[in-house]
């Protein structure tokens, strides 16, 4: 099972490395266009997607990290390098919405706005059309190879598609004497860039501070209760290592039950979360009914 993992890791590789690639040729192509152009949103949109890039290869770190193998001081492998590199990304991304918010604030403060070219309404069309496109493929891959972490990256680029849908109606409508639809387009930009800032940090640090859904942990302690030889649960609790689920669980078995048939309850638990739920260990723990 290790083995069909690490090389899912090794899939997911591809995902990122795609992301990084769109978004290093995006964000050039809007910052050359926003400066030309004039338009405060497309430059805005431009230094939301160098931020994708440094999520993306943060994502593509945590994927390479993870796959290495247990060692010695890492018994348990490093799956959690994923949630690591998430969340320095996302102290990253969170200083580039404060300037982008910071600058387009500025911008309503200057002199007269000038409505931007068209032509930076149609690269944000082109662009938005280009992340649909991306976040399609990286979505199939996460489903695929189930990750999390791909999955995340897929969401960032329809996010991006439209932030991208979203400057191109503020620049087209700038040009009906509403030069300031362009600055308050750039102003909803940043708040977005700093509200997946703050959702990548919650869901990281959900995860490195062991956090589990309730409903999930719930669900599969109506299912261990349902195990032949189960009487019932005294604690079941649960974490995260990447993708990966350890679930802990304390069953209660008749008390006069032998060590061979009470170890067998123990195994048909461990079966059931393994092979039925895609659990990755389960640690079983008997007391007497």
């Amino acid at each position: 099972m290790d083995e069909q993992k690490y090389k899912n890791l090794k899939l997911g590789e591809r995902g990122a490395i795609i992301s990084i690639m769109a978004y290093i040729c995006l964000s050039i192509l809007k910052l050359i266009f926003g400066y030309m152009s004039d338009s405060t949103a497309l430059k805005a949109d431009g230094l939301n997607n160098t931020t994708d890039i440094i999520a993306s290869i943060a994502v593509l770190i945590g994927l390479k990290l993870s796959r290495r193998p247990p060692d010695q001081d890492h018994r348990y492998g490093h799956w959690k390098s994923e949630s690591i590199s998430s969340m320095i990304a996302s102290f990253i991304m969170l200083a580039v919405g404060i300037q982008v918010l910071r600058d387009a604030i500025t911008s309503m403060f200057q002199e007269e706005k000038v409505a931007p070219d068209m032509l930076a309404g149609y690269v944000g069309v082109f662009s938005a059309l280009a992340m649909y496109f991306i976040y399609r493929y990286n979505k199939k891959l996460a489903n695929k190879i189930n990750s999390k972490a791909v999955m995340a990256a897929a969401k960032d680029n329809l996010s991006d598609a439209w932030v991208s849908i979203g400057i191109s109606i503020g620049i087209f409508g700038s040009q009906f004497n509403m030069a300031w639809l362009d600055t308050v387009t750039a102003i909803i930009v940043g708040l977005l860039i700093c509200k997946t800032a703050w959702d990548i940090f919650k869901g990281a640090s959900h995860e490195l501070s062991d956090g589990f859904d309730e409903d999930k942990i719930q669900h599969y302690h109506d299912v261990i209760a349902k195990v032949e030889g189960v009487k019932g649960i005294q604690e079941i609790k649960g974490r995260n290592y990447g993708n990966n689920e350890v679930i802990d669980v304390i069953i209660l078995v008749n008390e006069n039950l032998n060590i061979h048939d009470a170890h067998d309850i123990a195994s048909r638990v461990e079966n059931v979360m393994i092979e039925k739920y895609g659990v990755y260990d389960v640690h079983v723990h008997m007391e007497p009914n």
